[in-house]
């Protein structure tokens, strides 16, 4: 490019390179061209290629300019630019082309671009595009970051389509996105961020689409989605590994009548923190997530009544906080969870809670067994004994054998609304006298109240004696006791014979001595089983 082709500003664009003095062309017209200081985007791409004289000793070539309009299309693809780039209150004509390039650093602030395309790019720096303006994608796929990106108070419109897409890039150092907002995707599948990924008050807008699209990303540090984050569409975060923490305090999530958060897969190296005022219109689904420490839904808002608002089957944490700021609108599906200990608020329960293999260590509110029950009975599942079984076991580790019992009891009941009717019948009959076998002392008072029973009659109708010459004595209680106590005599009952109304008693006593017993021993042996 000769000299004398270029224009007022070009001139001082050229001159100022070597040295990587700033020029600013927003404040000094140029009286050829009134209307906004030009740079042709071939006089930037000839003075990163070499096209200047050979630096002299002690300079240091870099590209500074601020104010001008960039015309023509800079391409850079596939070129290797030494010098570093820093561009401020700049405004494009066109998207920059850098796929294949290898920078030093690009900076760009407070600029307009109609897009920007660097795929598989290499930047030994940081790539800035901070305080800017896209108006088209920007695509950094398998891009390579050593240093920063930071895309901080940036606005990228693409609503047709992908407006960030970052897959498989690599991010050297922090992934700063502080109050991004994109219309359009943000895709960054398979991405890879050495430090923290921070969206702290960023606005996703895909509605019915992937506002956020991490599938498989890795990230060394914290994701941060709070406070002040919000997204219309899908958030995919599934197979994702991060080695600190998440966290969505305070964020807005909304997809309604689908998936707001997905989750799957997840490994959080400390805590998955979905609380402290988030508010989600849709589901969050959590399946196969494994958190070091604590899944958090403490003060969050769910809504998704026409399905499961949250799903937490086979996920595993240290520790689940489910009192979240009212009752959630829709399904809780927690089977197969590892929760560790478990907080949760009997004002918040979910009116649909799934928990079969559901285990936990402890229950932060064990609550008396009476209302735990009835949390169990929260499901739509049907009859399934092991979260009775998990309970019981709870209430043992406390040491509240009661209580324990009483929640076995209450699986037996829910047990027997599942079996045919002459089973039902029989098991009503346990429940009445032994409570299956876990409140034993019914048989003794039904036991002592068909004694005295039978005593008292007896010993106002004393039965004639079978042989008046062999009988012993005559004793109530004990010939009303080998009646109703089948495995033991004290000779009565084989040498009194009643008659009419008597007669009849004594079959009651016999029969009623056989239940007892049966049942009894029945009920011992599956309370003995189940301990």
């Amino acid at each position: 490019m000769r000299l004398n082709e270029l224009n007022a500003h070009e001139r001082r664009l050229w001159d100022a390179f070597p040295q990587g003095r700033r020029v600013d062309v927003s404040d000094a017209p140029d009286p050829a061209a009134p209307a906004a200081p030009v740079i042709r985007s071939d006089v930037i791409a000839a003075l990163l290629l070499g096209a200047h004289a050979e630096p002299t000793p002690g300079d240091r070539p870099a590209l500074r300019l601020t104010g001008a309009h960039i015309t023509g299309r800079l391409d850079l693809g596939f070129t290797d630019v030494a010098a570093p780039v820093h561009l401020t209150d700049c405004r494009f004509d066109e998207a920059p082309l850098l796929p294949g390039a290898r920078t030093r650093q690009l900076v760009m602030t407070d600029c307009t671009l109609p897009g920007l395309v660097a795929d598989t790019a290499q930047i030994d720096g940081r790539l800035v595009l901070a305080r800017c303006r896209l108006t088209g994608p920007l695509n950094l796929n398998r891009t390579q970051i050593n240093g920063d990106l930071d895309l901080r108070d940036t606005a990228v419109g693409f609503p047709e389509g992908e407006a960030i897409s970052a897959v498989h890039a690599h991010v050297g150092g922090d992934a700063l996105c502080t109050n991004l907002a994109v219309k359009g995707s943000f895709r960054l599948s398979g991405a890879s961020i050495d430090g923290e990924f921070d969206l702290e008050g960023a606005a996703l807008r895909a509605p019915g689409g992937h506002a956020l699209d991490a599938y498989h990303v890795r990230i060394t540090e914290d994701f941060t989605c709070h406070p002040g984050f919000s997204a219309e569409g899908r958030i995919i975060l599934s197979g994702a590994t991060v080695a600190a923490a998440i966290g969505f305090c305070g964020a807005r999530l909304s997809n309604p009548g689908d998936i707001a958060l997905e989750a799957v897969d997840v490994t959080v190296a400390r805590n998955f923190d979905l609380g402290l005022g988030l508010t989600v219109d849709g589901a969050v689904k959590l399946d196969g997530t494994h958190v070091g420490t604590e899944l958090s839904f403490r003060d969050t808002e769910l809504t998704h009544p026409d399905g499961t608002a949250l799903s937490l089957r086979a996920t595993q944490a240290r520790e689940t906080d489910l009192r979240t700021r009212g009752p959630i609108h829709g399904a809780v599906d927690a089977r197969n969870a590892r929760l560790g200990t478990l907080h949760d608020a009997q004002d918040t329960w979910p009116t649909d809670l799934r928990l079969a293999e559901a285990t936990y260590d402890a229950l932060a509110a064990p609550l008396p067994a009476a209302e735990r029950v009835r949390w169990i009975r929260r499901t739509t599942d049907g009859y399934l004994p092991q979260p009775y079984e998990q309970l019981a076991a709870t209430y043992r580790r406390l040491g509240h054998e009661d209580e324990a019992r009483t929640v076995l009891l209450a699986k037996q009941r829910h047990r027997r609304t599942t079996l045919p009717p002459h089973i039902r019948l029989w098991g009503h009959v346990q429940d009445l006298c032994v409570g299956y076998g876990y409140r034993p002392l019914r048989a003794g008072l039904w036991l002592l109240a068909l004694l005295a029973c039978g005593a008292l009659y007896f010993a106002l109708h004393t039965p004639a004696p079978l042989d008046p010459g062999k009988a012993p004595p005559f004793n109530a209680v004990f010939y009303t006791l080998d009646l109703l106590v089948p495995i033991i005599t004290f000779g009565q009952d084989n040498a009194f014979a009643p008659r009419g109304t008597g007669q009849w008693l004594s079959y009651a006593l016999i029969a009623s001595g056989w239940i007892l017993a049966t049942t009894v021993t029945a009920g011992v042996s599956r309370a003995v089983t189940r301990q």
